[in-house]
Formats: C-alpha cells, sequence, structure tokens
C-alpha cells in the first residue's frame, strides 16, 4: 500500500506543515515493525519486571514520547516512530491488564475497543470535518490523531489475542489470516473504489494484530506455539529493524535538499 492509498483529493497540504508521514511503502514496513516491537517489548518488560512496575514506566514512556510529539509542529522521523513504539508498548499492557486483571473475555474487549475507536472517530469528524492523516497540520487534529492511533493499537491488540488465544488459532495461523484481510483495503482501494480514509484507517487497525501475531510467534516458547526465541531477543530485532528504516527515512529526507544545495 503506497502513497496513493490516502493522496486522492483536491489539494495537496504543503510538506512542511504535516505533523505525520504520508502512508508510503516504508511507512506501512515500518509501522508493521513498531507493532511486533510493540508487542515483544511489553512481554519482555512485564517479565522481567514487577508488572505493575513494568505498566508504570510503559505509561511514563508514552506521556513522555506523546507530550515530544506534540510539540515539534512538523513531521519528524525519529520523534514519530518513537511515539508510535511508546503507544504500542503501553497499548499492549493495558490491553493485556484489561483481560488479566480485570477479566473481561477477548470478544468483549474487542468489542469495547471497537466502540471507544468508533467514538473517536466520529468525534473527530464532527469536530474538524475530515479523518485524513494530510489534513493533520495543527494542535487539535494530531490529539484527534494519536487519540485513534492508541484505539487502533487497543484493538488491533484484543482482535489478535481474541484469534490466537480466544478462537484457539495459534499465532501462525493468525499471521496468515492478518496476512490476508490487510488485502482488503489494500484491493478494495486499489480496484473497488474503497474511501481512501476509510482504507487507511482499515489497514492501520490490522497491522497491529499482523504484527504482534509474528511477535509472539517468534517469541512465545514452543509448546505455547512459537518458535522459543524469546521475547528479549524478539524485542532486540525489531528494535534494530525500526531504528534500520527510521535512519533510512532521514537520509531520504535529507537527499533533496542536498542535492538542491549542491545544484545551486
Amino acid at each position: 500500500m503506497t502513497r496513493a492509498l490516502t493522496t486522492r483529493r483536491a489539494g495537496r497540504m504543503p510538506a512542511a506543515a504535516a505533523r505525520v508521514p504520508d502512508p508510503t511503502a516504508s511507512f506501512w514496513v515500518t509501522k508493521a515493525a513498531s507493532t511486533a516491537l510493540g508487542e515483544a517489548v511489553s512481554d519482555f518488560s512485564i517479565r522481567v519486571l514487577p508488572p505493575v512496575l513494568a505498566v508504570l514506566l510503559g505509561f511514563a514512556l508514552f506521556v513522555a514520547a506523546l507530550a515530544f510529539q506534540l510539540t515539534r509542529r512538523r513531521y519528524i522521523p525519529e520523534v514519530y516512530w518513537l511515539t508510535v513504539a511508546a503507544v504500542g508498548i503501553f497499548g499492549t499492557m493495558a490491553a493485556d491488564v484489561v483481560h488479566v486483571v480485570i477479566g473481561l473475555p477477548y470478544a468483549v474487549s474487542s468489542t469495547l475497543y471497537a466502540l471507544v475507536l468508533a467514538v473517536v472517530f466520529v468525534t473527530w469528524w464532527r469536530v474538524e470535518r475530515t479523518l485524513s492523516v494530510h489534513a493533520v497540520t495543527t494542535t487539535r487534529r494530531e490529539v484527534f490523531y494519536w487519540a485513534a492511533v492508541v484505539g487502533t493499537f487497543a484493538l488491533g491488540t484484543a482482535v489478535g489475542d481474541f484469534t490466537a488465544v480466544g478462537l484457539g488459532l495459534g499465532y501462525l495461523p493468525s499471521i496468515a489470516l492478518f496476512a490476508v484481510l490487510i488485502l482488503v483495503p489494500a484491493l478494495g482501494y486499489r480496484f473497488l473504489r474503497f474511501n481512501a480514509v476509510f482504507a487507511f484507517w482499515f489497514a492501520y487497525v490490522l497491522t497491529r494484530p499482523l504484527g504482534a501475531s509474528v511477535a509472539d510467534w517468534l517469541g512465545k516458547p514452543v509448546p505455547e506455539g512459537g518458535v522459543g526465541l524469546g521475547s528479549g531477543w524478539v524485542s532486540l530485532a525489531f528494535a534494530v529493524v525500526m531504528v534500520a528504516l527510521v535512519a533510512t527515512m532521514r537520509i531520504r529526507a535529507r537527499a533533496p535538499r542536498a542535492s538542491g544545495a549542491s545544484e545551486a
């Protein structure tokens, strides 16, 4: 799914005004990696730290990263993706708390998060009259954007756990299921004239259970249906992948300016 996914519109906002990235191919790869990272880091931190301390640290990271992001006034790859990773970590912890501590079944928590996300979208639309990422050029719109991101992570986490554990599919079949489902918005936009904004957020939700299922499959013990690499090693691997992807974005962002300077 490339930039064309959400660019069907009359005009384009100036690139300098954008606070969040365009949904290019590299965006979707990095988004999937961030969801796997969030799942693995959450599992690892809860295993090596007291659960309450792990959740508090995850929440502190989330608040700090989001506050820093909201004060940038423009899209900065390192800051944006740090915030997405923090959302992934804390979002996973929060979803697990709802199931483990409160005891809500995965089907119920999935429905609850879907309703919460729907409320965010309806409110966002009523206030701003747009849900397009290309229109995220003010602080208020960016707050709505991040509220939707948190909602998609919570919903995706609950749905992924529901298929893998609640329905008993396991992690590898869940990967296959969500890999197929994520083709729906891509092909629907390409061939069935799906609304661009709908297709974007549809895909955004599905990257969460897809990436999380990959992380669980790699990290969980063999008796639990995983490969058995361990959440610590999986966390490190996806952290390296994230750093490499973001570094590539930074290099590409600087290339046009460097080229223009040399021509001048």
